[in-house]
C-alpha cells in the first residue's frame, strides 16, 4: 500500500521551532518531488513548500519564506520541514504529498498522493 506518514507536530509557543517529517512506505520517496501543505481551521489548504527528488530545487510559499526550510534524506526515505520562529497563524494540520515536477523543478500542485496530516498548534 502506498502511504505518506507525517510526524513531528505538536504544541509550541510563539517563536518556537518544530521539525516535521514525512516518511514513505510502499514506494521509493527519492523518486518523487514532495510538498508540504497546511490547512487552518475554516481556511483553504495552502501550499507551504516543495522539493524535487534530487533536492536540487526548492520552493516556498510566502508564509514560509525565511522561516521554514525543506530538506530530504533519500537514504532514509524521508522529507523534513524545519519550522522556526513559529507564529499563531502557523497553526493547522500539515500534510505532505507527492507533487508535480518537470525539468527538475517542483510545483505545489498536481498531487498524486496525500498523507494523513500532523497537527501543529502555536499558542502561549
Amino acid at each position: 500500500q502506498l502511504q505518506l506518514v507525517e510526524s513531528g507536530g505538536g504544541l509550541v509557543q510563539p517563536g518556537g521551532s518544530l521539525r516535521l517529517s514525512c516518511a514513505a512506505s510502499g514506494f521509493t520517496l527519492g523518486s518523487y518531488a514532495i510538498g508540504w501543505f497546511r490547512q487552518a481551521p475554516g481556511k483553504e489548504r495552502e501550499g507551504v513548500s516543495c522539493i524535487t527528488s534530487s533536492g536540487g530545487h526548492t520552493k516556498y510559499g510566502d508564509s514560509a519564506k525565511g522561516r521554514f526550510t525543506i530538506s530530504r534524506d533519500n537514504a532514509k526515505n524521508t522529507v523534513y520541514l524545519q519550522m522556526n520562529n513559529l507564529e499563531p497563524e502557523d497553526t493547522g494540520l500539515y500534510y505532505c504529498a507527492r507533487v508535480y515536477t518537470i525539468q527538475d523543478m517542483c510545483y505545489l500542485t498536481g498531487i498524486s498522493l496525500w498523507g494523513q496530516g500532523t497537527q501543529v498548534t502555536v499558542s502561549s
